[in-house]
């Protein structure tokens, strides 16, 4: 087993599966699918865009409780099981890894947040059915931003609240974002090249 039960230093109401290093449980993630060039195991980690999420809406409840939210791109589902604290009538979080599909079912079980809904597929195009959407670090490659920004837009045009999370990767984009509330996240340098980073909170405006 290469996780270990933890608290991300954001977050320590929750506790989740993390691991300390990304090349051991790698290599045993292609190891158990008999596989090579798996995707990195993304979901064994509190990226601080999801921390920062995770912040805000336990620090500000208001903004999801009795309503429907999306954690995009979540991981190990940090804050989506903060929705789920703070009192979200739903709660889906969305990952095309079905390995963190299993860690958000598992995470979410282990924090007393069993109706939080795995959705394992690529959910950007979908028709909006949630009133607040979530996204945490994940501008960190351009096909990834030119694929997801134009629904996020999208959904901000059709009336919800986006809310995206950058701690400062490269493909963020800078128009259409207001600035929201800012974090000071820390992190290892096991994934980073610092001890923290600071998050950004923005909300993503419809186009035009």
């Amino acid at each position: 087993m290469q996780t270990a039960l933890a608290r991300p230093a954001l977050v320590p109401e929750v506790e989740l599966h993390l691991a300390t290093e990304i090349t051991p449980i790698w290599k045993a993630t292609e190891t158990w699918l008999e596989a090579e060039g798996v995707e990195p195991p993304f979901w064994a980690f509190a990226w601080p865009g999801s921390q920062a999420l995770a912040r805000l809406v336990l620090d500000e409840p208001a903004r999801v409780a009795g309503r429907r939210v999306l954690d995009f791109a979540a991981g190990g589902g940090l804050a989506a099981i903060a929705c789920h604290r703070a009192g979200a009538a739903s709660v889906e979080a969305a990952e095309l890894d079905p390995l963190a599909c299993a860690a958000i079912r598992l995470n979410a079980r282990h924090n007393g947040a069993d109706s939080v809904r795995d959705f394992h597929g690529d959910v950007v195009g979908a028709p909006g059915r949630w009133d607040v959407i979530l996204a945490g670090d994940v501008c960190y490659e351009a096909p990834m931003t030119r694929h997801i920004l134009p629904w996020l837009r999208g959904l901000a045009a059709g009336g919800a609240e986006v809310w995206l999370a950058d701690p400062g990767r490269a493909y963020l984009p800078r128009e259409a974002l207001a600035p929201g509330p800012r974090y000071i996240v820390p992190v290892t340098r096991e994934l980073e090249d610092r001890d923290t980073r600071e998050v950004t909170v923005w909300r993503v405006l419809p186009p035009g």
